[in-house]
């Protein structure tokens, strides 16, 4: 059997091959290697679904692991259940780990999916991580292993935080932070799934890991190279701070070759400041002084995952936001522009993940095989204001896109790249931020997406 290409390999040589053709890339991830969904029957394409209750955390099955109340409930380790050694990969150090596990319940899927991506809210202080899993029953009645969906610590002075290459069990695959059935034109789904958390800490220490939310989106979006057009509902802008990756150009180069792609954590950046949040002095006491917003460096160190070798892990992202006080964040997929236009209407941005040829979005001035933007908001006729982090500074970041080239291509599942070929779209995926008490509207909002 064929080891499954990372999706960091795929883009690569996507990238390549834009370059070849004069498009200007800014990277981001894209599920391009993953293969496109069959066209579903009519019916919900997205199912989201969360453990973050206190009932939700008793539901679950625990070795070791205690139940937290409070305000922001959470899972942490009452007591070691056992040992392990955990060899970094990216560091060859090995060292000795206690841990304990937590296994959710079987969520059953209103959406036989072909693809669910994991995302988490957890605190690890220094001396603790934590592993994400999952395992799904298929349509046909089996099972798949257990896949890690990552490998994630807040700091990167314990293990570097990682995705997981080469898993596969011939009818599924996971690419860096998605999992993906490997043929979804013959039919096979994933119907169900149970996901498991494994909270380490350093031997004989009582710190522990606090994991406050930990949910999937599974999704069966139908191959399409173009989408229905929308009707504008909404005029609104938010007062979203903007911040260029390209400034950074040439910084910290360890890090996804330096800002020129950073557009993932840039925009991270700019929403967690939109909900007043930030990195302290000493947080920041690492980046050369002088350099401008070094909080965008900040970010682009602690998304960075080591085996995709980029800034541009969905989940990562998220997991990066709500390291922030009182914050929440997912990754999940969005419908329609109205969906988005629901969001903005609540105040709530999104970061939206989409690829063009430059000639496909007016304005932009740039082709792309995976970048990330924030929506903030939409004009009077109903075109798309976003801060586009690939700009060459921070005043130029606000763009007004033209509703419909926007809305395509980034619903879109397949599109054409500079050299005709088919290629894959990412489907209206987005991370969502938002504060852990969101106000009334803000509530509403968020369980009508199943995020609450």
């Amino acid at each position: 059997m064929n080891r499954p290409t990372s999706r960091r390999t795929v883009l690569t040589a996507a990238l390549a091959a834009a370059a070849t053709a004069g498009a200007v890339s800014s990277a981001g991830p894209a599920t391009a290697a993953a293969p496109s969904a069959a066209p579903s029957a009519a019916g919900p394409a997205v199912d989201n679904h969360a453990w973050h209750t206190y009932t939700d955390w008793r539901a679950g099955s625990g070795a070791g692991t205690r139940v937290v109340a409070g305000l922001r409930p959470g899972l942490v380790i009452g007591h070691a259940e056992g040992r392990t050694d955990y060899t970094d990969p990216h560091t060859g150090t090995t060292a000795a780990w206690e841990y304990a596990t937590w296994t959710s319940p079987v969520h059953r899927s209103t959406v036989p999916a072909t693809e669910v991506i994991a995302s988490w809210n957890a605190h690890t202080p220094a001396g603790t991580w934590i592993q994400i899993e999952l395992r799904g029953r298929y349509s046909d009645g089996t099972s798949t292993p257990w896949y890690v969906m990552g490998r994630w610590a807040a700091g990167d002075g314990d293990i570097r935080r990682t995705s997981v290459d080469g898993q596969s069990d011939g009818k599924s695959s996971i690419w860096t932070d998605t999992f993906s059935v490997d043929d979804a034109a013959s039919g096979l789904r994933l119907v169900s799934y149970r996901l498991r958390l494994t909270l380490h800490r350093a031997p004989g220490s009582r710190r522990t890991p606090t994991v406050r939310r930990l949910g999937a989106m599974a999704s069966d979006i139908p191959d399409r190279f173009t989408v229905p057009a929308s009707a504008p509902r909404l005029a609104r802008e938010l007062r979203v701070p903007r911040y260029s990756q390209n400034i950074h150009a040439g910084q910290y180069p360890e890090y996804d070759n330096g800002g020129e792609a950073w557009c993932s954590p840039t925009s991270s950046q700019m929403i967690i400041e939109y909900w007043g949040r930030r990195p302290t002095a000493e947080d920041l006491a690492w980046v050369e002084p002088g350099l401008a917003d070094p909080q965008v460096c900040h970010a682009a160190r602690f998304t960075y995952d080591y085996q995709y070798e980029g800034c541009g892990n969905w989940p990562f992202n998220a997991a990066y936001a709500a390291t922030y006080d009182e914050m929440s964040a997912a990754v999940t997929r969005l419908d329609s522009l109205a969906d988005l236009e629901t969001l903005i209407r609540a105040g709530i941005p999104a970061i939206t993940s989409q690829s063009f040829l430059k000639e496909e979005l007016t304005g932009a001035g740039y082709g792309t095989s995976g970048h990330l933007m924030t929506v903030i908001g939409f004009t009077g006729d109903g075109d798309v204001i976003a801060n586009d982090p690939a700009s060459p500074d921070n005043d130029a970041v606000r763009r007004v896109y033209r509703r419909r080239e926007w809305e395509n291509i980034w619903l879109r599942t397949k599109r054409y790249d500079a050299n005709g070929k088919v290629r894959s779209g990412t489907g209206g995926v987005c991370y969502l931020y938002w504060p852990a008490r969101p106000t009334p509207a803000q509530r509403r909002v968020l369980r009508s997406f199943g995020l609450l």
